[in-house]
C-alpha cells in the first residue's frame, strides 16, 4: 500500500515536524522582513479539521479511527496535498506537511495552496474490505471541506490509486454525478494521468541529475544510496540506475542492503516482492536504515519519512549531495551541520515536487476532459523541474544562502506577494 517506505525502528524523527516547519519558515521570513500580521498569517494553518468515526470490521466489531485534514493556505488557489494512512499520523505531522505543500506549490509556480490529511491506522493490518470502508467513511466525514476547486487530496504514505478511486467514487455518489477532479493519483481508467505513479521518483532523478550538473560532478557512474523502496525510493532507484548511476544502497521498512560496487535495484525490488524483504539479496550486505544513511556515496536520497537526518548523525553523512525524496527528512540543526561541511542539500520542496506537478497535470486534464500521452507528461515534468532548479540555484547564489533557504524565501515571498495583492478581506 505504501507510496513511501517508512524507516525501520532504528531511525525515528527526533524533531517535531511542526517545529521543523516553523523553524524553516522563520529562517526565510526573517530575510523577507514581513509585516508581523502577514508573518503570523502565513505561519499558521487556515483551517484544521479532525474527525473521529466508526468502521465495521470483518469480525463484526466496530473500531474507532481518527482522521485529519488541514488546509495551510489557499491564497494561490485550491489547496493540494496527500492523504496518509499510518500509525504515525498526528496533528503536528499533518500541519507541517500542509505548510511544506504551500511552499512546494508556490516554488513550482502551481496555482495551488497547501493541504494534508490522513487517518491514524496501520493499513497493513486491514483487509481490503476494511480499508475500503474506512476510506469511504473518512471521505464522507471530510467531504464538507474538500472539493475540486477547494481542496484536492492525492495519495501519500499508506495510500494508493485504489484508495483515491474509492475516495472519488464516494464523493461523486454524494453529489449524484462523477467528479474525477476531486482527487488526483487515480487509476487512468477513471481520469488518472499517465506517468503519475512514477512522477515523484522521476522528479527526484531529475533533481539529482541537475544537482550533479550544478556541482560539476559526473552523473553517470555516481554512487547512489536510496532510503526507501516505495513509489518514490523504488522509482528513483530504478531511474537513477537507468541513467547510469551506480546504486550501492537501498532500504525497505526492515532495513537496507549495501554493495560497494553496486547492484541492480530492479532485481532487488523483484526479490523483495517475492520474499517480502530486501534482506538476503545476493551480493549485498544487510545494514540498518540508520547505517544506510551513513554509507559512502555521491548522492543520498532519503525517501522514507521526516526527521531522518538529524544533529546526531549529520556529521557522519558521507554523501556529497542529499536529494530529498521524502518531506522534511533533514532537521534544521542537521541542515546547519551539513552546510558547514559543504554537503549540498536539494530540499524537498524542490526535489520531490514531481508528484504534485503531475497531479496538477492530471487535474487540468480532468477539467478539460482531454488527456496527454506519457511522453508529453514526462517532457512537461522535466521542463518545470529544470526551470525550478535553475531558478532556485540562481536565487540562492544571489542571496548567498543554501538551496533550502533560497527555495523557502522564493516560495514564501510568492505567497506573501499574492496575499498583499489580493488584499485582506473585508
Amino acid at each position: 500500500m505504501q507510496t513511501r517506505s517508512p524507516a525501520d525502528s532504528s531511525v525515528r524523527p527526533q524533531d517535531d515536524p511542526w517545529d521543523m516547519a516553523l523553524r524553516q519558515f522563520a529562517h526565510a521570513a526573517d530575510r523577507l522582513s514581513l509585516k508581523r500580521g502577514i508573518r503570523e498569517y502565513l505561519a499558521r494553518p487556515h483551517r484544521e479539521f479532525t474527525v473521529r468515526f466508526p468502521v465495521s470490521m470483518d469480525d463484526g466489531s466496530v473500531q474507532m479511527f481518527t482522521g485529519y485534514r488541514t488546509l495551510h493556505n489557499g491564497v494561490l488557489g485550491p489547496a493540494k496535498g496527500g492523504l496518509r494512512y499510518s500509525p504515525q499520523v498526528r496533528v503536528s505531522e499533518v500541519r507541517a506537511l500542509a505548510m511544506w505543500m504551500t511552499w512546494k506549490c508556490a516554488l513550482n509556480h502551481l496555482p495551488y495552496g497547501g493541504a494534508k490529511g490522513g487517518v491514524t491506522c496501520d493499513p497493513q493490518t486491514l483487509s481490503a474490505g476494511e480499508l475500503e470502508r474506512l476510506t469511504r467513511r473518512y471521505a464522507t466525514e471530510i467531504s464538507v471541506v474538500i472539493g475540486p476547486h477547494q481542496d484536492i487530496p492525492a495519495p501519500d504514505v499508506g495510500t494508493n490509486a485504489q484508495v483515491m478511486a474509492w475516495f472519488m467514487d464516494t464523493y461523486s455518489m454524494h453529489r449524484g454525478y462523477s467528479i474525477p477532479t476531486v482527487v488526483t493519483g487515480k487509476p487512468v481508467v477513471i481520469g488518472g494521468s499517465a506517468g503519475r505513479l512514477e512522477a515523484t521518483g522521476r522528479g527526484v532523478m531529475i533533481a539529482a541529475r541537475e544537482a550533479a550538473r550544478f556541482r560539476g560532478l559526473p552523473f553517470a557512474g555516481a554512487r547512489v544510496v536510496v532510503q526507501g523502496s516505495g513509489n518514490v525510493g523504488g522509482v528513483a532507484a530504478h531511474l537513477l540506475h537507468a541513467a547510469g548511476c551506480t546504486v550501492v544502497g537501498l532500504s525497505d521498512v526492515r532495513g537496507g542492503i549495501h554493495a560497494p560496487d553496486g547492484f541492480d535495484p530492479d532485481a532487488a525490488l523483484r526479490y523483495a516482492r517475492d520474499t517480502g524483504s530486501l534482506a538476503g539479496f545476493p551480493g549485498t550486505d544487510w545494514v540498518s536504515n540508520s547505517e544506510l544513511l551513513e554509507l559512502p556515496c555521491d548522492v543520498l536520497v532519503p525517501a522514507a519519512i521526516e526527521g531522518q537526518i538529524t544533529s546526531s548523525n549529520a556529521d557522519r553523512i558521507q554523501a556529497q549531495m542529499i536529494v530529498e525524496g521524502a518531506n522534511g527528512p533533514t532537521t534544521p540543526d542537521a541542515d546547519d551541520i551539513l552546510e558547514r561541511r559543504g554537503v549540498l542539500v536539494v530540499p524537498d520542496i524542490l526535489a520531490n515536487a514531481g508528484g504534485v506537478i503531475v497531479s496538477y497535470f492530471e487535474w487540468v486534464q480532468d477539467l478539460q476532459s482531454y488527456f496527454w500521452s506519457e511522453d508529453e507528461i514526462n517532457a512537461n515534468l522535466e521542463r518545470l523541474m529544470v526551470r525550478s532548479f535553475d531558478a532556485v540555484t540562481h536565487f540562492a547564489a544571489e542571496q548567498d544562502v543554501s538551496l533550502r533557504t533560497g527555495a523557502l524565501i522564493f516560495a514564501v515571498k510568492r505567497v506573501a506577494d499574492a496575499l498583499m495583492i489580493r488584499g485582506i478581506y473585508p
